[in-house]
C-alpha cells in the first residue's frame, strides 16, 4: 500500500494533468475537498497535502468564504523564472557541466534572442543595462555585486526581445549559467574590457543594429572561453614551493 506523501503527490499530479489538458480551465473551481477525498478514495489531510503541492506550483488559489474553495490559478512567466532557474542550477552542478560547454550554450541562447532584442527593445531595457554598466564601472564595487550587476545586464538585453516565452527559456541560461562562468572567472577578468564590451552591446541596441549586436556577443564569448582557458591553464600548473 502506496503512504500518504505517494498518494497525495498522485492526486496532485491528476489535477495538474487536468489543468495541462484543458480540462480544468484557468478560473475553474476544483471539487471540495470531501468530494475530492470520495473520488480519490483517500483522508481529507491526503487531500490536502495534494492541494498544498499544487498552491506551491502557483497552479491554484484558494479562497475563503461562501463562494471560497480552490481555483485554477493563471500561471504567469515570471512566476515560474525561479523554478527554472532552480532546475536548470541544479541540472548544472549534478552533472558537473565543463566551462566551455556552458559558455557554448548560454551565448548560443541569447545570439538567439538578439534579432527581436533589436527590433523591441525599449527605452526601459536600454535604461536598465546603462544603469548597469554605470555601476559596473564603480571603482570599489564588489565582485558579487559585479556579478549579480553582470546578470542584470544580460536579462535586460533578453527580456528586450519581448517575447515572454524566450524570456522564461533563457532564464536558466543568463541566472544559472551566467553565475556559474561568472564564479570561475571573475579573478582573471578585466572589469574595463567588460565594461566597454557591454557599452558595445548597448550602442547596438540603441541603434537597433542586429549585426553589431550578434558581433558584439561574439567578441564577449570568445572573451569569456578565453579567460576560462586562462584559469584552468593556472589551475593545472604546478605551484612553486609544492
Amino acid at each position: 500500500m502506496k503512504n500518504a506523501p505517494d498518494l497525495s503527490a498522485q492526486i496532485a499530479k491528476s489535477i495538474r494533468d487536468a489543468i495541462v489538458s484543458g480540462d480544468l480551465d484557468v478560473g475553474d473551481r476544483l471539487p471540495s475537498e470531501a468530494e475530492l477525498s470520495d473520488q480519490f478514495n483517500v483522508s481529507r489531510s491526503t487531500v490536502r497535502e495534494a492541494l498544498k503541492r499544487l498552491a506551491a506550483q502557483s497552479l491554484i488559489r484558494t479562497q475563503r468564504g461562501a463562494t471560497g474553495g480552490a481555483f485554477v490559478n493563471k500561471l504567469r512567466f515570471e512566476d515560474a523564472y525561479g523554478q527554472q532557474i532552480t532546475t536548470s542550477a541544479l541540472l548544472l552542478s549534478m552533472n558537473a557541466v565543463d566551462f566551455t560547454t556552458a559558455c557554448e550554450a548560454r551565448f548560443a541562447l541569447e545570439r538567439a534572442c538578439a534579432p527581436l532584442s533589436a527590433q523591441r527593445r525599449t527605452a526601459d531595457h536600454l535604461a536598465t543595462m546603462r544603469a548597469e554598466i554605470t555601476r559596473q564601472a564603480q571603482p570599489g564595487l564588489t565582485d558579487e555585486a559585479f556579478c549579480a550587476s553582470d546578470v542584470a545586464f544580460h536579462r535586460a538585453l533578453v527580456d528586450g526581445a519581448g517575447n515572454p516565452v524566450l524570456s522564461y527559456q533563457l532564464a536558466g541560461a543568463v541566472e544559472a549559467i551566467e553565475p556559474l562562468m561568472n564564479m570561475i572567472t571573475f579573478t582573471a577578468r578585466s572589469r574595463d574590457q567588460i565594461v566597454a564590451l557591454h557599452q558595445g552591446l548597448a550602442d547596438a541596441l540603441e541603434a537597433r543594429d542586429t549585426d553589431a549586436l550578434v558581433t558584439g556577443l561574439d567578441t564577449l564569448a570568445h572573451y569569456t572561453a578565453d579567460l576560462g582557458a586562462t584559469v584552468a591553464a593556472k589551475q593545472k600548473t604546478p605551484q612553486k614551493g609544492n
